[in-house]
């Protein structure tokens, strides 16, 4: 790849999405180097703007929500129930390789805008609809947010332990996991010759998807799924153990790590124990293990040893809040956050999270913070020939 050069460079998409799981999936491409413009409703655009942790944000509709995932994007707004907004979108679209939305199934078929519609006019355009439950099927009109698609998917069922579950996952994974299961198909249809496709992501799939080892226990061995708290279901001795300041992780998923670890612990002898002789005999008799473990382990510090057990070969790590793990070097050194100065309709400086990739080294990045609600309708329509007075008639009429 030529040197500062991204992997979706002169690549146009419109995002038409809302929330999450869209300006997620949207969020990854920009930092690949594809033009995001967001297409917004006329005076409240995304609904992410008004939420988040922050309530003087959300009046300014800035919301947290916002601009966790919006950064590099432009903002236009427009009616698309106006015909002249219809127009408007047209025009746009002749110079979009990516269409993006979210809505419900059927909601752009009834704007005259769906996929159908639009391939007669734009037959290499990669169209995305991302839904809770996909375009078809006996569920596709239900709605779908994150929670519900958690607990549809059996997510629920699985988290915590016998005692809290069902519990929902602590951050939207379902939305989350929509959006770049989203991003990684556009991304696979932009190096089709010819382009142009369909693509329909089901959240609940794209869960399903991501849970193979647990749907295959069911499928292939008949095992049911069931919470297992913070134990490994697949080995043991691994999960969250107990030291003298609070819980950390080891994982000895293999007989030499389970070696080193007992012999660390000065506790050998457990391995000449038939309840732990064996890697099956060890799982079924975890928690009998875990309380011999934590009685050496409660004697120290948890990252004492983390960093001691780590040094051997035993994969450990100590149980992080969010402000912790932000303010490692591992995370702060390697460019994951970006940060900007003196946001627009913000007024203050903000960091966001990135992308989790390096490309030749480098973390992806974008220049420009979160948009302010149709920032660019003046460049961007006045691009496509729309005069000043144009714009400001538009504007009077709501249509932008």
């Amino acid at each position: 790849m030529v040197p500062g050069a991204k992997p979706l460079d002169g690549i146009r998409v419109l995002d038409l999405t809302n929330v999450l799981a869209g300006p997620f999936c949207c969020h990854q491409i920009a930092h690949m180097g594809a033009e995001v413009i967001k297409v917004e409703a006329v005076g409240r655009g995304d609904l992410a703007r008004q939420l988040g942790a922050d309530p003087e944000l959300n009046t300014k509709g800035m919301g947290v929500s916002f601009l966790a995932q919006n950064a590099g994007k432009k903002s236009v707004t427009l009616n698309l129930k106006d015909p002249e907004g219809v127009a408007l979108f047209h025009k746009l679209l002749a110079t979009a390789d990516v269409l993006v939305e979210n809505f419900r199934p059927g909601v752009m078929d009834r704007l005259g805008l769906g996929y159908a519609a639009l391939k007669t006019v734009r037959p290499e355009l990669i169209y995305c609809a991302i839904s809770g439950f996909g375009q078809d099927g006996p569920w596709k009109h239900r709605p779908a947010y994150d929670q519900i698609i958690q607990g549809a998917a059996g997510v629920m069922a699985i988290t915590g332990d016998a005692k809290s579950a069902p519990l929902r996952v602590g951050y939207p994974v379902a939305d989350t996991v929509g959006g770049l299961t989203a991003a990684f198909a556009i991304a696979s249809a932009l190096n089709a010759q010819p382009r142009g496709t369909f693509i329909d992501v089901s959240m609940l799939e794209s869960v399903l998807a991501t849970m193979g080892w647990a749907v295959s226990n069911h499928l292939i061995a008949g095992v049911d799924p069931a919470p297992q708290g913070n134990e490994n279901m697949t080995s043991a001795p691994s999960g969250t153990f107990a030291a003298e300041d609070g819980l950390f992780n080891i994982a000895a998923n293999k007989d030499e790590q389970w070696v080193l670890l007992t012999d660390h612990l000065g506790l050998a002898e457990l391995r000449d124990r038939p309840d732990y002789a064996t890697p099956e005999a060890r799982k079924r008799n975890r928690l009998a293990l875990k309380a011999e473990l934590e009685d050496v382990l409660r004697t120290r510090p948890a990252r004492a040893w983390a960093k001691e057990l780590n040094a051997i070969g035993v994969p450990a790590g100590a149980v992080l809040s969010v402000p912790e793990v932000l303010s490692m070097p591992q995370v702060a050194e390697r460019g994951f956050l970006k940060s900007y100065d003196e946001v627009p309709g913000v007024d203050r400086d903000i960091a966001v999270v990135t992308t989790g990739v390096k490309l030749d080294g480098a973390a992806p990045s974008v220049p420009h913070p979160p948009p302010q609600l149709g920032q660019d309708n003046a460049a961007i329509w006045g691009d496509l020939g729309v005069s000043t007075d144009e714009l400001k008639a538009l504007q009077k009429k709501g249509v932008i």
